[in-house]
């Protein structure tokens, strides 16, 4: 679930770019890279997923500065047949890694039809939906999960122990009425939200958790010492099952097929990966897939809203529609990011981009 931010300043997105590629460049990260984690980031900000976005940076700086991020390394290729590879990612900037990995996907399903990356021991790949407009722009079908093997913070649906992370998963494909892009974490709500929302001092929309003792609530401060509550797993109490069966799913097409994942020592930050590219052009072909997909789409789109409801809407149409706007006006941080990232600029002897007027 995506926060709301209270901002009224805004800021020009490619000034927003440059503040963040410098900022990783004067923290030992080559140029490339730290373009291609800038710009992930600032995708995440741009589609409204801002505890996803710039939030990000200040905590990426410090797992640099630490060393647990590595910067100049290359990934080691563990595993490699026609359409399918595995990467060891070192612990490289996950945006980074996710980026190649999508090259090297399409190549593949330009040749296959298909092409899947897996990779384990990357950092943390920020968010999901700010890779799938690359995929769905070249006219392919994208499947991108993610877990992470050193975060334990959801339960299993009926259990009050944390088993899993959010492991969210994401899908994007084309449609004539433009393109579907679904990100949904197989949790109720996030990590990142829930650590914003404590560090606020405010409560969460519902009961999407549930403290150390199985009872539900919408507070934050369970899930942090002396508590040990868990979030719990999309659809709630009532329907978890379905959100502990997405989580099983995500292990599996993650931590199984890279052969790493919670059961390993040393656990740190990062995601564990599988990435799929599918053409059209392979299957039915691109015409038929265009077709069916814009059937649906319009089925759904002209669908009568219900009372209280605008209109219907495809996954990721809202999150379009919000990038055109700060594109054109300007970014609009959450009120915390500016602060949080004060330290370091002024670390680097740099200023924030001021906001427009």
């Amino acid at each position: 679930m995506q926060s709301q931010s209270t901002a009224t300043a805004r800021h020009d997105a490619a000034a927003l770019r440059s503040m963040a590629q410098a900022m990783f460049e004067r923290a030992g990260m080559p140029a490339e890279r730290a373009a291609d984690v800038a710009d992930i980031l600032v995708e995440g900000d741009l589609m409204g997923h801002d505890t996803h976005g710039l939030q990000l940076l200040p905590t990426y700086l410090a797992e640099i500065e630490s060393g647990s991020m590595a910067v100049r390394e290359d990934y080691e290729v563990l595993a490699n047949r026609a359409a399918v590879a595995t990467w060891d990612g070192k612990r490289l900037p996950g945006p980074w890694l996710t980026l190649r990995a999508m090259e090297t996907a399409m190549a593949r399903a330009r040749d296959y039809g298909t092409g899947t990356v897996t990779i384990r021991r990357s950092h943390h790949i920020a968010c999901l939906a700010a890779y799938l407009e690359r995929a769905t722009k070249a006219g392919f079908v994208m499947l991108l999960f993610s877990s992470a093997p050193g975060a334990a913070t959801v339960a299993p649906f009926g259990g009050m122990r944390p088993v899993f992370s959010p492991s969210p998963l994401a899908v994007g494909f084309p449609t004539p009425e433009g393109p579907v892009l679904i990100d949904v974490s197989t949790s109720i709500t996030t990590n990142g939200l829930t650590g914003r929302l404590y560090k606020e001092g405010k409560r969460l929309p519902h009961q999407w958790l549930i403290d150390e003792h199985g009872n539900a609530s919408d507070d934050p401060a369970v899930l942090f010492p002396p508590h040990s509550g868990s979030i719990l797993p999309l659809g709630g109490l009532d329907a978890g099952h379905k959100g502990f069966a997405l989580s099983l799913m995500v292990e599996a097409l993650t931590a199984g097929l890279t052969g790493h994942g919670r059961d390993d020592p040393g656990k740190r930050w990062g995601n564990t990966v599988f990435l799929q590219i599918l053409d059209p052009a392979a299957f039915a072909g691109e015409d038929a897939f265009a077709t069916q997909m814009g059937w649906v789409a319009r089925a759904c789109t002209g669908n009568p809203p219900r009372p209280g409801v605008e209109r219907v809407r495809l996954p990721g149409q809202g999150a379009l529609e919000r990038k055109a706007r700060q594109l054109r006006d300007g970014v609009a941080l959450n009120p915390v990011i500016l602060p949080q990232l004060a330290p370091w600029l002024e670390k680097y002897g740099m200023v924030a981009p001021p906001p427009l007027a």
